[in-house]
């Protein structure tokens, strides 16, 4: 009798192996989409993989624009333990791929043809020594203006689309009283509005040259002592309480009509929605002044780490594909104001201000006029991005000259 306890621990054990040797694969995905939409998206791709026989193991880190998680992945690779797939981007990608640390997932893109349904400019992101390590999640588009028709009604201006209408239309919105651009002076803001002003002034091959090779004749060029110039020009159109102002509460500002225009990125298009805003009728998206034939991009991805057991593997490859797929493709960039990454989605529930950026997005990827953001961490490696924030940040907030400016980004870029 006293061994009866014993014996039925040997079978409750055995039948604990046999259980986790059936136990369905596992994905454990590190993100910081913590936001209403956001979250929506992670939990549709839950539902996706768990469709596919995958379990999903959410690792969801809210705060600091990815900051807190970065810290938590770092923690997690150094205790042995790294998560399925993380949410990194751009150069950060290669970082991780010197560390050593992430899966070839080759086999899920030769799968999915990722490299028939991505522009050339994407696949290079993701990839590290020619090999696929990351999935693109969406892509959004940076320069953007977004402009209260009725605001420029008021004013009897139009909508601009080069520099010279966009100050003739700023004038006239000044004159009548109301705030010609709205802005919230945090650095990354004023790095926004700058890399749209390089790239509707000097072009696409300049911005390339400038703000992604960080060529030492360009960054110190008269073509960026007119960027620079130009911003200097908008700084004057912006309210005496911009500073430390949160974007979404610039944008408020459109929306209400207290102001007429504000340079963001495609999430802003999300507030006016939320608002119930109609583009078209509401608002305007327009490509910032002077860059409607070129595309500032900042895509979200996930980036796959080493993973032990085989049955993992083929779960990452997995969720590689599912995140590759129409039908997430649609539900994400629905709810979080981007466009899919990837050709072949249908456009029918997307609004005209997605469908044109859908456009924009294969004719600049045709002509060569793709090109990463500097602000949002797409063209070159933290260290370098944020020492040219910092002079982009001065400069919005003191007197330094156009030409002090120039060959203070020109050092900033050297930095290690």
């Amino acid at each position: 009798m006293k061994l009866q306890p014993l014996a039925l621990s040997a079978v409750a054990f055995a039948a604990a192996i046999a259980s986790a040797a059936h136990a369905a694969p596992q994905v454990e995905v590190l993100h910081y989409w913590t936001s209403g939409g956001e979250a929506k998206s992670a939990a549709e791709l839950k539902k996706i993989m768990e469709s596919k026989g995958v379990a999903w193991k959410d690792f969801a880190v809210a705060g600091g624009g990815g900051e807190n998680a970065m810290t938590a992945l770092k923690a997690r690779v150094m205790a042995g333990s790294a998560p399925t797939a993380a949410q990194i981007k751009g150069p950060s990608i290669q970082e991780w791929g010197q560390e050593g640390t992430l899966a070839n997932i080759d086999a899920a893109a030769t799968e999915g043809k990722w490299e028939t349904l991505l522009p050339p400019v994407v696949t290079n992101v993701m990839k590290y020594k020619g090999h696929f390590v990351a999935v693109p999640v969406n892509v959004h588009r940076v320069n953007w203006l977004y402009v209260n028709p009725a605001v420029l009604a008021k004013a009897g201006a139009k909508a601009p689309t080069n520099f010279a209408e966009f100050f003739d239309a700023a004038d006239k919105i000044k004159k009548a009283g109301l705030v010609a651009v709205a802005h919230g002076g945090q650095p990354w803001q004023d790095a926004t509005v700058f890399e749209s002003v390089v790239l509707g002034v000097g072009g696409a091959d300049f911005y390339k040259k400038s703000l992604v090779q960080l060529d030492q004749a360009s960054l110190t060029s008269p073509t960026m002592i007119k960027a620079f110039e130009t911003l200097a020009r908008i700084k004057t159109y912006i309210d005496k309480d911009a500073a430390g102002r949160d974007w979404n509460l610039a944008t408020a500002m459109v929306i209400n009509g207290k102001a007429g225009m504000q340079f963001m990125g495609d999430w802003a298009k999300g507030e006016f929605t939320a608002a119930g805003k109609v583009p078209g009728k509401d608002f305007l998206c327009l490509a910032a002044p002077g860059t409607d034939k070129a595309f500032t991009f900042n895509i979200d991805s996930l980036a796959m780490f080493k993973v032990k057991s085989a049955d993992d593997q083929k779960a990452q490859l997995t969720l590689a594909n599912a995140v590759m797929s129409p039908e997430f493709q649609e539900v994400f960039n629905l709810n979080k104001g981007s466009i899919p990454v990837r050709a072949g989605v249908s456009r029918t529930k997307f609004d005209s201000c997605a469908t044109r950026s859908m456009d924009d997005l294969a004719a600049t990827s045709k002509g060569n006029a793709l090109v990463p953001s500097l602000a949002h961490g797409m063209a070159v490696d933290s260290a370098k991005a944020g020492a040219i924030q910092d002079v982009i940040a001065k400069f919005m907030n003191s007197n330094m000259t156009p030409q002090a400016a120039a060959q203070a980004l020109a050092k900033a870029a050297k930095t290690m």
